[in-house]
């Protein structure tokens, strides 16, 4: 092989290399992988690994919405 042959070799392999880290990016950045990381990073704090509610965190999270609806309620009916 010659220089040139070597230089088009490797040029066609970083051109390879670059596309599919272009590819790995769009993936990376499109809508429904994102949609997908934030469903997920929700579900792990409330789910273990196991499939187990973390009754730990669900139980505070419930309260302060309860507490959040009451206020509103009573919020409402006050300011009628």
């Amino acid at each position: 092989m010659n220089q040139s042959d070597d230089l088009v070799r490797e040029i066609d392999e970083i051109r390879d290399r670059l596309a599919g880290s272009v590819d790995e990016l769009i993936a990376a950045v499109h809508p429904k992988s994102l949609l997908k990381r934030g469903i997920d990073s929700v579900k792990s704090r409330f789910v273990d690994e196991t499939g187990a509610v973390r009754t730990q965190v669900v139980v505070p999270v419930a309260a302060g919405v309860v507490l959040v609806v009451v206020g509103a309620v009573v919020t409402r009916r006050i300011l009628r």
